[in-house]
């Protein structure tokens, strides 16, 4: 009589062993149960096309017709596992492989996840960034998230990625109100997941590089004895020169600011502003521009709020074409060129939004528990940064080696994000079992069920 195998048996047989070992890393942080079912759900979501529901994944994985299919869905809605423990993992797995030792620069953006229906809490209706343009305002139902991604050069690209370790669920005031909670502010929990990035990368120096929406007087000053922080600054803050020193024998409170500053407008128009002319390698859209800038200390002040010393810089496109912009920097003794520098980074993540909606099916699950909210999007990016690693891996190996999949017309010198996770599928469908009839044939012996798996996927993927 066959023994009868085991839901953890089953589930076990299903997932391929290299995919066991990439993962290996996050095994302390679930239970033996939760564990394998988590293999399948991340291997079925990695070979899924299309929407990246739990169903899809079991379909994908030659699971549809178990019956333990419920437990699947208690790892994401029920099961207790910590995801704030496996975004510290994951940094610091990153770090390990792709950037052992210097700076660490964590790009911060929020996005809009297109979701609709009663019983998602916690969705709210959000200007949407990919709609919208200065000239219209586009309006969607969904759930803004708070993303920390870590840029490191991966080196089969060619260039830096921002690759997501720590994601958390921004709601809006309105649900904090019908909640009974303390709303929290998009620069409340930002400035509360830097502090924490922090603490997890111990003495390594840190920069952040944030959008105009993170630069808040209260942040700066709660983060700055931290880390270096960089963002846009408004073209009409109020600066003023730092504050004279205090003669000897002055009595009374220190003065924060000294004289005001010009606005950066008055700056502009200014025909004796000295500009400093430099050639950007790498600017919007990865083009390369030449550029005017000019840079300076100053305290940045408003009324009733901690006020911040700051290097600002101010920068204009000779050809003008792009509208002038100002940053700051709480590092006063960076130079100009690399505070542009570092905050081009923070243009990856925009990238990584596009790619995660394209290939990873953000948009496209269907949880409606609020735990299973909370894990699945976070989730998914976290996804993107393993496949990326997974994919430097496989670079070692010829055989698997991530390539451009060019055509004829089509070119492309280097490989994205499309040709990483196709090489990592590859892999994880060829199993390492399989049989040749005899040395150099075009035959090869597939296993019947591993057949059935790739027919029905194919079938189904449009």
């Amino acid at each position: 009589m066959t023994p009868k195998r085991t839901e953890s048996s089953l589930a076990a047989s299903h997932v391929p062993a290299i995919l066991v070992s990439w993962l290996a890393v996050f095994r302390p942080c679930f239970t033996a149960p939760v564990w394998n079912h988590i293999l399948v759900l991340v291997a079925g979501t990695v070979l899924a096309p299309g929407k990246r529901t739990v169903t899809q994944a079991l379909r994908v994985m030659g699971l549809a017709d178990h019956p333990g299919f419920g437990r699947y869905h208690e790892a994401l809605n029920r099961a207790r596992w910590d995801a704030r423990d496996v975004a510290r993992r994951l940094l610091l797995h990153l770090l390990a492989v792709l950037w052992p030792n210097g700076e660490v620069v964590i790009a911060v953006d929020d996005t809009i996840e297109r979701r609709w229906g009663a019983k998602i809490k916690a969705r709210g209706i959000y200007r949407d960034p990919v709609r919208s343009s200065q000239g219209q305002f586009v309006k969607t139902s969904g759930l803004r998230w708070l993303s920390l991604a870590v840029t490191l050069p991966v080196p089969f690209a060619g260039r830096r990625w921002a690759l997501p370790f720590l994601t958390v669920l921004a709601p809006s005031a309105r649900w904090s109100e019908a909640q009974g909670k303390r709303h929290k502010t998009l620069t409340d929990r930002a400035r509360q997941a830097i502090l924490q990035t922090k603490r997890w990368l111990g003495e390594r120096r840190v920069v952040v590089v944030a959008d105009s929406s993170f630069a808040a007087l209260e942040s700066i000053a709660a983060v700055r004895r931290h880390v270096c922080l960089i963002t846009r600054l408004r073209l009409d803050a109020s600066l003023f020169e730092p504050a004279p020193k205090r003669r000897p024998g002055q009595s009374g409170r220190p003065r924060l600011k000294g004289k005001r500053l010009p606005k950066f407008s008055a700056v502009l128009a200014d025909p004796s502003t000295a500009w400093t002319r430099v050639t950007m390698d790498e600017w919007y859209g990865g083009q390369r521009r030449t550029l005017d800038y000019v840079s300076g200390i100053a305290v940045w002040y408003a009324s009733g709020l901690p006020p911040a010393k700051i290097r600002w810089v101010l920068v204009r496109d000779p050809s003008g074409e792009r509208d002038p912009q100002a940053f700051l920097c709480t590092d006063l003794d960076l130079e100009p060129m690399a505070i542009l520098g570092r905050f081009v980074f923070r243009w990856r993540i925009e990238t990584t939004f596009q790619e995660v909606r394209e290939h990873l099916g953000v948009e496209t699950q269907r949880q409606w528990s609020d735990l299973a909210i909370l894990r699945t999007t976070p989730a998914l990016l976290g996804l993107y940064s393993l496949i990326t690693i997974w994919a430097h891996g496989l670079m070692a190996v010829p055989d698997t080696a991530v390539r451009p999949h060019p055509a004829a017309w089509y070119k492309k010198s280097q490989p994205t994000f499309s040709d990483a996770i196709a090489a990592v599928r590859r892999v994880l469908w060829t199993p390492q079992d399989f049989s040749i009839s005899r040395p150099q044939t075009e035959s090869v012996e597939i296993p019947v069920g591993l057949l059935n798996r790739f027919v029905e996927t194919l079938c189904l993927a449009a």
